[in-house]
């Protein structure tokens, strides 16, 4: 039955509409793990040499021990963000001789499959391999093994039980935040510290192996717990009850977020389609090269770390400041179509947000690259990620409000000033200066490392309560729209 599932599924792919966007995402998206995945296996080879580099002084072990759960509590937080919900258009089967039983284990069989599955295996497993089994012996490395293997499948069951607990009951959406912030800010003012707790527990594994085993039965109690959510809520009236308005768009990652999704997707077809537009994007990812000459080894070691902070904000935020200077112009050739239809305001300003976390993301992952030069680049560099998709977004789409010019697609960017007004020069002062405002009291201080850590908590901050700020865009919005509408009507 597994095998007849995937062949209808593999059907249904080949023979969808949008199937050459859709291989164009995979391939994208195989690209993205592949690199990912690369980095695993380095960081786990060289596990060892690392920790002796970066904590030196201290037991290799204990180190190893205490980040294990550190690594799950962040991974189970990404999967909540970013990992898909299973689906398999079970309603045309539900009327056949087909037990629940086995359509609920082909979508829990296919959860498996995920890249999130894998880089803990290449991360944790070679340390496990060589240093633990050198010191110990084998079954105390195997339970190691199984331990991380019990606790990648307790994150995998554990977020889709949660993400689908939550499309039946949103008021789980803020109880589990609220959870989570409390965690982090206990964790913060050290009322307990999670690598303690994991050295504890896998100091504990050392001594009593079978203890592993503990993991084991945590992914076994989450399974059974999800599989029977889902027997219990396969049915065509409670599919149709919580099912989510679907939407048509070339990038099927993007359907999760309705119409603020198709929006996006709507956005990227006018990206790529259109010679401006694609020349930005395209410009933007040359400057990712800038760290090259920003990032010096000298400035590393005195931790001069505020001279290199232009430097990844450009790079982490080059998409939002470079594409998003023009917001909303890019619409401008059919602004009044938009206006005129029955389109959100507040999704299609949402979708400019989300498209410029995206950018962002993307960004930033290339640039951690950079990492190889220091660790201290990847400090910086997620500083300004967060300050990019947490306030820079908000200034630029604030400055966006007040940009009525508009612009002909079909010319290319270079030399060409048209788009080009008042709000895109005064743009770049506040979002460039704003990181230093945040970040010179610390630096000035002597303690640069807590102003970068301010810097991304601000960034953070702004980022958790990006529903006011989308408000207070959409208000701007509101207020200018007419004046928007008849300058693009004015053709430069």
């Amino acid at each position: 039955m597994l095998g007849t599932f995937l062949d209808h599924q593999w059907k249904a792919f080949w023979r969808s509409k949008n199937k050459g966007g859709t291989i164009a995402t995979q391939i994208f998206i195989g690209l993205v793990v592949l690199y990912l995945l690369a980095v695993a296996i380095f960081l786990g080879v060289g596990m060892e040499i690392f920790i002796e580099q970066l904590f030196p002084g201290k037991d290799v072990f204990i180190v190893f021990n205490g980040v294990i759960l550190y690594y799950f509590a962040v991974d189970f937080l990404m999967r909540i963000q970013l990992q898909d919900l299973p689906t398999l258009s079970v309603v045309p089967y539900l009327h056949l001789k087909i037990p629940k039983k086995k359509i609920v284990n082909f979508l829990n069989t296919r959860a498996l499959f995920s890249a999130f599955n894998l880089l803990p295996l290449f991360l944790f497993l070679p340390f496990c391999a060589t240093a633990i089994y050198s010191v110990y012996d084998f079954f105390t490395a195997l339970m190691y093994v199984v331990s991380i293997l019990s606790l990648t499948v307790f994150n995998n069951y554990a977020a889709l039980y949660i993400k689908r607990k939550s499309i039946q009951n949103l008021k789980i959406v803020p109880l589990v935040l609220l959870l989570i912030i409390a965690l982090g800010l206990m964790e913060y003012f050290k009322v307990f510290s999670i690598a303690e707790i994991s050295n504890q527990v896998f100091s504990w594994v050392t001594i009593y192996p079978s203890a592993g085993f503990g993991f084991t039965l945590l992914a076994i109690s989450i399974y059974v717990l999800n599989a029977r959510y889902l027997r219990n809520n396969l049915y065509a009236e409670e599919l149709s009850k919580n099912e989510e308005k679907k939407t048509s768009t070339d990038y099927p990652f993007l359907d999760r977020f309705g119409e603020v999704g198709t929006l996006v997707a709507l956005e990227l077809k006018l990206i790529l389609r259109n010679k401006r537009s694609r020349s930005v994007i395209t410009m933007s990812m040359l400057f990712l090269f800038y760290g090259f000459l920003f990032y010096k080894k000298e400035l590393l070691d005195q931790d001069r770390l505020e001279t290199m902070l232009f430097a990844a904000i450009f790079m982490t935020g080059n998409s939002i400041c470079v594409y998003g200077q023009f917001m909303f112009g890019w619409q401008s050739s059919h602004f009044d179509g938009l206006m005129a239809n029955k389109i959100n305001i507040r999704n299609f300003i949402g979708a400019k947000f989300l498209l410029f976390t995206l950018f962002s993301t993307f960004t930033t992952l290339v640039a951690c690259l950079y990492g190889f030069i220091s660790w201290k680049l990847l400090l910086i560099q997620f500083a300004a990620y967060l300050y990019n998709i947490g306030i820079g977004t908000v200034i630029v789409l604030y400055f966006a409000t007040r940009n009525y010019k508009s612009m002909d697609l079909s010319k290319g960017s270079t030399f060409n000033f048209q788009g080009v007004g008042a709000s895109q020069w005064v743009l770049g002062l506040p979002y460039f200066l704003s990181p230093y405002v945040i970040l010179l009291p610390f630096s000035l201080s002597g303690f640069p490392y807590w102003g970068f850590v301010a810097l991304g908590g601000s960034g953070l901050a702004a980022f958790l309560t990006r529903e006011f700020w989308l408000s207070f865009i959409v208000n701007e919005f509101h207020k200018r729209k007419h004046k928007i509408t008849e300058g693009f009507r004015e053709k430069s």
